[in-house]
């Protein structure tokens, strides 16, 4: 968020006092139109009008649920409304398979504003002439108001309050609010930056006194500083706020020296703010991930959000004339996805900042299409974080070391950088017609030109996962759209790969081959986005190296194989860089070459988490392969919720392409209850929570847990979070010593910065 012209900072910009939704995985609401229609249906009406559709180039069924188009009606259409069948036909009809509906007109008391006067203020606006609405806009930083702005930003916050109720309900899991005008510059008694209401601060505290929460992660990727958030929840430890945002020393807006890494919150909240500054513009997808991977997620991880609110603006995208950033549409799905692994999957997204329509449309998209469960595209473009990137991240952990364990345990020694403030230059806006702007308008043409290239070659998959067992069993509880499948391989092609290993040749070995076999085909003919098979105990090495093989053979140019537990990698595979191996549960810290990778399993849930984060992800994105392997072979040691974890964030990388092998156990104790399909999953206390399962658990069950989270569900939580040992601590820290030199998303630090030891 933020304005085109920034002014010189004075005192303005200084801190002042339905049913159908039931059944979806996510739900987008819009809100801010100016149309006096909007908003007036009661708590009791149906949130979704139903209207026969009248498009006579559309498909649908006929009476379809309605969408008031933003902005009214498209010139020459007559139309308001667009009929969601025929939209989905389109590259933007992700969004269709969601609720897009209105809410109610607020009424002052709900909007838990803390200053009534400035509401009052602002409700007599509806009444002003054009100059007197001019008068009061010029007492504020960039805002502009007109008769319709209080009606549009109470249903701004009507809308994300709308949602969080649906997901916190469990009316849907996630979300999107479409709003207008945006919020995360509004402060107590001061509109700012084109927000009149903080929309997701707002949220936040609803979320707190309507729902009962503890414990509220909000994440800005905006490009500009949410400071109206910072400020409302800076002494606050209820609520953790991130935010990145192109700072420039201080010389971009909002020019505050709080929006820099040192600024960590008051009293109690001190830890609670986390801020990243961008000082060069041009960060791209390898920055975004790195911060999430290095800096946000670690203290996300310990601090256990029982709700995730995303502060969404996307001037932070490739293209935008404000943001002048590089990251690619597809970038902020991963982003979303990487942020699904919290608080059971609860997010609730709301709409703040973006000037680039192309750009904005299509990241939007993809957040849709992310909360949806929809795999995400790969990312594009070499995934080296910049330098000055890098020195950013050096500063903000060593500011957030001395507040947060998971940073203290990663073991890195950072040296607090913190940006030299100075007011005396200021970024100029960028102009419309100049050579900055022209320059954003052709990288994002190619960007999204290269997006819609992916869209057409990476189409949806007529089957997202697949379970293919040798035996399936009572236990075995799968989604209504998992396909469990029945075919095997042709005989001559699973007996011609068999011959390779002795222990294939044995009927059951060599009937889970050929099942195998088949899902691997599927899985590289683009039949199959994910699956899931098993293997028989004696046979989980043979038939990983098989997989391994028929792979590099037949179209995977880049494979990554995470095996966990007693598997060895292939004597004979060659080292030319295609593959990447990463053993979990070596028998010591050791890195061969660049790729092959060995570490001893953590055995603590923090230590778990900063392995996965600081050592596995950055690996994988920065090999950026085709397919994922994931091997849970003899002693895995792995439980039920670490696997998931480890399958769900490893569907990023490779586009969603992940391939799971189980060795086929049988377990002899009692059944899990909720094991594969029961209660509602959750890292928080009031939410039903599988038991952990044994690390040598019931196969069925196993395969039950990671067919929800490959087909985009969150994992189960992991528990009570608990330090790393001295012992894997040190081992990451060789490891990282080790590869970060060729590995450039291992790297939390500036060249000048350095690292601990190791």
């Amino acid at each position: 968020m933020g304005q085109h012209s920034p002014g010189p900072p004075g005192p303005q910009a200084s801190r002042q006092p339905s049913s159908r939704q039931a059944a979806l995985r996510g739900g987008v609401l819009g809100a801010g139109s100016e149309s006096e229609e909007v908003g007036k249906s009661g708590p009791g009406s149906p949130p979704v009008g139903l209207l026969p559709c009248l498009d006579s180039a559309c498909s649908c069924p006929g009476s379809l649920p309605v969408v008031p188009a933003p902005g009214g009606c498209k010139e020459g259409t007559g139309s308001a409304f667009t009929c969601p069948a025929r939209v989905a036909q389109s590259d933007h009809g992700c969004a269709m398979r969601t609720a897009l509906v209105y809410h109610e007109d607020m009424t002052a008391a709900q909007l838990l504003w803390e200053d009534p006067e400035y509401v009052s203020l602002l409700r007599g606006t509806q009444t002003l002439s054009t100059r007197e609405l001019q008068a009061l806009s010029g007492q504020y930083d960039a805002v502009y108001f007109h008769p319709s702005t209080f009606h549009c930003a109470r249903l701004a916050v009507g809308a994300a309050l709308q949602l969080v109720d649906a997901v916190l309900t469990g009316a849907v899991h996630n979300g999107l609010a479409l709003v207008r005008p945006p919020g995360h510059h509004s402060q107590r008694a001061a509109a700012n930056g084109f927000c009149v209401f903080n929309n997701v601060a707002i949220a936040a505290k609803y979320a707190k006194q309507r729902h009962g929460l503890h414990r509220i992660l909000i994440v800005d990727w905006d490009v500009h500083h949410g400071q109206g958030i910072q400020y409302i929840f800076e002494d606050d430890p209820s609520v953790l706020y991130f935010s990145w945002h192109r700072y420039e020393h201080g010389h971009f807006w909002p020019y505050l020296r709080e929006s820099d890494a040192d600024a960590v919150g008051q009293g109690q909240g001190r830890g609670f703010t986390v801020n990243l500054p961008w000082n060069q513009v041009g960060m791209g997808n390898a920055d975004y991930v790195a911060a999430f991977l290095h800096v946000l997620l670690p203290v996300a991880f310990e601090f256990d959000p029982e709700l995730v609110l995303i502060s969404a603006g996307f001037d932070s995208a490739i293209g935008d004339p404000e943001g002048q950033m590089r990251a690619t549409p597809e970038c902020f799905s991963h982003l979303t996805q990487l942020l699904q692994v919290l608080a059971g999957g609860r997010v609730c997204a709301v709409l703040e900042g973006g000037y680039h329509l192309e750009s904005l449309s299509q990241s939007v998209c993809m957040v849709v299409k992310a909360l949806l469960g929809d795999p995400a595209l790969p990312l594009s473009g070499p995934m080296e974080p910049h330098h000055s990137a890098l020195e950013s991240i050096q500063s903000v952990r060593a500011a957030q070391t001395p507040h947060w364990k998971s940073l203290r345990q990663q073991g890195s020694t950072p040296i607090l950088n913190p940006s030299t403030y100075s007011l005396e230059r200021r970024a100029s806006p960028v102009s419309p017609g100049g050579p900055k702007f022209k320059a954003a308008e052709a990288q994002a043409s190619a960007a999204l030109s290269s997006l819609l290239d992916q869209l057409h070659l990476n189409p949806t998959l007529p089957v997202r996962t697949a379970v293919a067992l040798t035996a399936l069993d009572a236990a075995l509880v799968l989604p209504a759209d998992v396909l469990r499948q029945e075919g095997s391989a042709p005989q001559e092609e699973t007996r011609a790969w068999a011959r390779l290993h002795e222990a294939l040749a044995q009927d059951k070995a060599l009937t889970a081959l050929g099942k195998v076999l088949h899902l691997l085909n599927g899985i590289l003919d683009g039949q199959v986005s994910s699956g899931i098979a098993a293997t028989p105990e004696p046979a989980a090495a043979p038939t990983l190296d098989v997989v391994i093989r028929r792979s590099l053979s037949h179209g995977a140019r880049r494979l990554l194989c995470v095996a966990v537990g007693q598997l060895d990698r292939p004597a004979d595979l060659a080292d030319d860089g295609r593959n990447l191996w990463l053993n979990i549960r070596g028998k010591e810290a050791a890195a061969p070459s660049m790729f092959q990778v060995s570490v001893p399993l953590p055995g603590t849930t923090g230590g778990f988490v900063s392995c996965v984060l600081a050592l596995v992800l950055p690996l994988a994105y920065g090999f950026q392969p085709d397919l994922v392997l994931v091997a849970l072979g003899p002693a895995h040691g792995l439980q039920a919720p670490q696997a998931a974890l480890l399958a769900s964030l490893l569907r990023g990388p490779a586009g969603g392409r992940v391939l799971v092998l189980l060795e086929q156990v049988s377990w002899a104790g009692g059944g899990c209850a909720g094991g594969g399909g029961g209660g509602r999953w959750g890292a928080t206390s009031d939410l039903l929570l599988p038991p952990l399962l044994p690390a040598q658990g019931s196969t069925s069950q196993l395969a039950g847990i990671l067919a929800r989270v490959l087909q985009g569900e969150a994992p189960p939580g992991l528990g009570p979070f608990s330090m790393a040992s001295p012992e894997d601590t040190q081992a990451l820290i060789y490891l990282r010593g080790q590869l970060e030199a060729e590995w450039k998303m291992l790297q939390v630090a500036g060249e000048a910065g350095g690292h601990g030891p190791g």
